[in-house]
């Protein structure tokens, strides 16, 4: 094993040196023309917007395949962009004539850049830099110009390093350990270069032609595949651990609770697994400097069968004593993705409520098990719904579900979700390609919560969260606080490419294409506008980076008719004077104007797009900073762990990979752990609601708390 990671290190090295070797020239596998040819007839056939792919959708996927590699424009040159010119109508004709030369040829030279500059930036760190010159570095170059000259990507890139130096010299850091973390750095990603493979290349490609039809169209090569239906079901089988890159070493960064893994007591966080074996007696593969995807793919396997594991624990050095472990594969089920609830003790003058929070990070189903008719079956409706029973047992005032970031998912549970807080009726209204409108309904006539409801969403909400929040909306059966949703009101589904090759085995993917788009039941669509909440909170988030609006070949907005339903009630009667507590309670709240303040420090510092790089410029800022932080922990009321979490999230220049395991989990947990202001102020509204539900009988008609219901299982 020593002689193995010499080998590493100085292949490393090489790489660093010979900047022709470490990009590597990459063909075509003989399966992708066929993938590419397959996936173009469906995207052509199917898509709800008809899109030929014909020179003008070349034009559009030469410039999408350009972002997609290369979006900042750090890596090419105008006189790249110029040389692949006549490929702007010629890919077109790459995909129909099954020839991939053109978009492999343009990802080879991607790769040639990407060596070149980090080769320049390793050069640097040996000469030293002027941090008394007054200068900036740009954060963003997605709209700037290509780089005419290698002179001018030079002083781009000079400026690039110069920033990673200073932000570790502000951290403390002197110069030698400087020089030497930004020089494995860098090392790092010319060694990754000759990891790339023709895969990476494929997909890359296939996604830019796939988001030029439309935004939310993807190519899924066969492991991209198994990853997404993994994310889906939110299970695997294997050992159960979390797996990353550790100076090329596969580590273990965490064991999943009831995992093979953490039940046989001989590995820990921070342990390396050197090699792996399949079976009692199979040949042990060595994995040191593998890619973490491959290293994983070994791992992973059948169900109830044997992996043989050769082990470097985390104490021991380079030369340490290896442990040779056997574990036995389990199905492992993903519950840290799934839903979780909580309660939120709301002081309302001398009245305490609890406000139950459900947290669901997307809508999951475990399709093939449904199919299948395979009763317990992994599904956010099932887990919701049991979820719902548990807060009633504990006799909440009222439920908040919390769908940040949640980017969608399963439209089904979408639908049946609804109908936990609704009951029998329609849901959304979905309009195909031939313009045929169908409505889809949840069908089940019970409800498991009857009680005053508010659903939390932001920037992040997308697709089958703005089903879920707008069809609570338009029936007023609950109040939607926060941000304006993403605005993606469209449908999509997959199309199995090997199933329509009649292959044995998986090698072309899979193509995900949307099929339809949505409206509201009341007509409206979320497409481009998004849900709109009655109770708006501040968000970091731009509305112009971020969300549907942001894609130059988003849908339009456009309206259909209504259909026939019966609202539960209405809030618009309550929702000022909720406004009106909210706004007071906020105007008081320290720690909510702490956060507008670093809301409006982020979006100065992400409009003037510059940071200085002058050292005692970026030195009265960190010190600002600090005395900020300062003053926060003291008149903080739990000034322990505002402390911990102030010195946990301060910039230390590093990456993750870069800093020991267990400085890394504490950001981790300190991220996971600090105070939740903007899920506070929702859960305080929504105990506003309930005061003002049973302070007016009148209001409360249709909306009426039942906490002693009894639970209901979907």
């Amino acid at each position: 094993m020593k002689n193995k990671l010499l080998w590493v290190l100085l292949a490393s090295a090489l790489v660093a040196l010979n900047t022709a070797q470490a990009a590597q020239q990459l063909a075509p596998l003989e399966q992708q023309p066929k993938a590419a040819f397959l996936a173009a007839k469906v995207l052509s056939r199917y898509s709800y917007k008809h899109v030929a792919l014909d020179d003008h959708l070349s034009a559009q996927i030469f410039d999408s395949y350009m972002k997609e590699l290369d979006g900042e424009k750090v890596f090419f040159l105008q006189a790249d962009i110029d040389h692949f010119g006549y490929a702007r109508t010629k890919l077109d004709d790459a995909i129909i004539g099954k020839d991939l030369g053109i978009p492999f040829a343009i990802f080879n030279r991607y790769q040639q850049r990407i060596a070149e500059r980090f080769v320049y930036a390793r050069s640097l760190l040996s000469k030293g830099f002027d941090f008394k010159k007054n200068e900036s570095y740009q954060l963003s170059r997605k709209d700037a110009a290509w780089p005419k000259s290698e002179s001018e990507l030079n002083d781009l890139w000079r400026k690039r390093v110069k920033n990673d130096w200073l932000r570790l010299k502000l951290a403390g850091k002197d110069d030698k350990s400087i020089a030497d973390t930004l020089g494995k750095r860098y090392d790092r990603t010319l060694s990754s270069l000759s990891k790339v493979k023709s895969e990476d290349a494929f997909q890359s490609f296939m996604n830019a032609y796939a988001m030029s039809i439309d935004p939310h169209a993807n190519y899924f090569g066969v492991r991209a595949s198994e990853e997404f239906d993994i994310s889906m079901k939110l299970s695997l089988v294997g050992i159960g651990a979390s797996l990353y890159d550790k100076d090329e070493y596969t580590t273990i960064k965490e064991l999943l609770a009831g995992s093979p893994a953490l039940l046989s007591g001989k590995l820990k966080p921070g342990d390396r697994i050197v090699g792996v074996g399949q079976g009692q007696n199979g040949p042990m593969i060595e994995i040191m400097g593998w890619r973490i995807d491959d290293a994983v793919d070994l791992i992973r396997g059948a169900e109830n069968t044997v992996v043989r594991l050769d082990v470097l624990p985390a104490e021991a050095g380079p030369d340490g004593k290896h442990k040779l472990i056997s574990l036995v594969r389990k199905k492992i089920t993903l519950e840290n993705q799934a839903a979780k609830k909580s309660i939120i003790e709301v002081q309302d003058g001398g009245v305490t409520r609890h406000i139950g929070v459900i947290s669901l990070p997307e809508f999951y189903q475990d399709f093939a098990a449904h199919q299948r008719g395979d009763k317990d079956y992994k599904s956010a409706t099932r887990d919701v719904s049991r979820l719902l029973g548990e807060l009633k047992k504990d006799k909440v005032d009222g439920v908040l579900v919390d769908l940040r970031n949640n980017g969608g998912g399963s439209l089904d549970e979408a639908i049946q979700m609804t109908g936990l807080f609704t009951g029998k009726g329609p849901v959304l209204q979905q309009r195909d390609s031939e313009g045929k409108i169908t409505v889809n309904s949840d069908t089940d006539t019970s409800v498991a919560w009857t009680g005053p409801l508010g659903v939390l969403i932001n920037r992040g909400s997308a697709s089958a969260s703005e089903i879920f929040a707008a069809a609570i909306q338009d029936y007023g059966r609950g109040v939607i606080i926060g941000a304006t949703s993403f605005g993606k009101g469209t449908v999509q589904t997959v199309a199995d490419l090997d199933q329509i090759a009649k292959n044995d085995k998986p090698e072309l993917g899979e193509v995900k294409l949307t099929i339809a788009q949505f409206f509201r039941i009341n007509g409206g669509t979320t497409q481009l506008r998004g849900v709109t909440p009655d109770i708006s909170l501040p968000s970091m988030m731009d509305t112009k980076e971020f969300g549907e609006s942001s894609y130059d070949n988003a849908l339009p907005w456009t309206l259909i008719r209504a259909v026939s339903y019966t609202p539960e009630g209405s809030l618009a009667s309550i929702v000022p004077a909720l406004i009106a507590s909210h706004d007071k309670r906020v105007s008081h709240d320290k720690d909510f104007k702490y956060l507008q303040e670093d809301i409006a420090e982020f979006n100065k510092l992400r409009q003037e797009n510059l940071i200085s790089l002058n050292e005692a410029d970026r030195r009265k800022e960190r010190e600002a900073q600090e005395a900020r932080e300062k003053s926060r922990e003291q008149n903080s009321g739990d000034n322990k762990s505002a402390k911990a979490a102030a010195g946990a999230l301060q910039d230390d220049g590093m990456l993750s990979s870069e800093r020991n395991l267990s400085a890394d989990l504490a950001i981790e947990n300190a991220n996971k752990n600090a105070k939740d202001i903007l899920l506070n102020e929702a859960a305080h509204i929504l105990s506003d609601e309930v005061g003002l539900l049973k302070n007016n009988s009148r209001l409360a008609v249709g909306i009426s708390p039942q906490p002693d219901a009894q639970p209901f299982a979907r």
